[in-house]
């Protein structure tokens, strides 16, 4: 399993003009293929007077699952090179539509290749990506009295706070790194005068 990966945060468009054909590239957050589906059917309802509505998602942190369509192009000249940009910037869990509204220039094979793989790429830079890492997740149970410091510590030396909720104790949910987590433990054992305790509770990929 991958222990890092790259997604988008948010669902954007990003448009771009080629010899008068309009491309809009549609990406958006996708962590199951029935998702992606349901993007990519929205897109098309939403744009039902497109020349064409291509796709390509790669789901998984490994990216084992994936898929392009053409939706009409040339075979191989609008979804593969879409899914080839995706795939070779490792992004995952994300679906990308490029809907296009014919210009009247035909682009030619390469042209199409270069338009598809471009308006992904172009994308992905003008709405940026974010990375998710597999972290141990961990609950932190600490007195009332410390709990602000250590809160604070913890956030100013980077660890990924998910939460924080007040009890009897206060509990601090965070992501850790497997490899770092004896560390961390004495870490948070002299940080406060052994008086925390800390309980892993599983693994999940986190934003980082």
């Amino acid at each position: 399993m991958a222990e890092r990966y790259l997604t988008v945060a948010r669902e954007g468009v990003h448009e771009s003009e080629i010899k008068r054909s309009r491309f809009l590239c549609t990406l958006a957050p996708a962590a199951t293929e029935e998702a992606a589906q349901d993007v990519i059917a929205r897109i098309r309802k939403d744009h039902p007077t497109a020349t064409h509505n291509c796709f390509a998602y790669v789901i998984g942190p490994d990216g084992r699952l994936h898929k392009a369509s053409d939706d009409g192009e040339p075979g191989g000249t609008a979804g593969t090179p879409m899914l080839q940009v995706l795939l070779r910037r490792e992004i995952r869990d994300v679906v990308a539509v490029v809907t296009r509204y014919y210009g009247g220039v035909q682009l030619g094979a390469g042209g199409l290749v270069r338009a598809y793989g471009g308006a992904v790429s172009a994308a992905l830079d003008a709405l940026g990506v974010i990375e998710r890492r597999k972290l141990a997740l961990v609950a932190v149970a600490v007195d009332h009295q410390r709990a602000g410091k250590l809160e604070n510590d913890l956030r100013t030396a980077g660890r990924a706070v998910r939460g924080v909720s007040y009890g009897s104790d206060v509990t601090i949910d965070l992501g850790i790194p497997e490899e770092e987590l004896p560390q961390f433990r004495a870490w948070l054992a002299d940080a406060t005068a052994g008086s925390a305790t800390a309980v892993a509770t599983g693994t999940a990929y986190v934003d980082v």
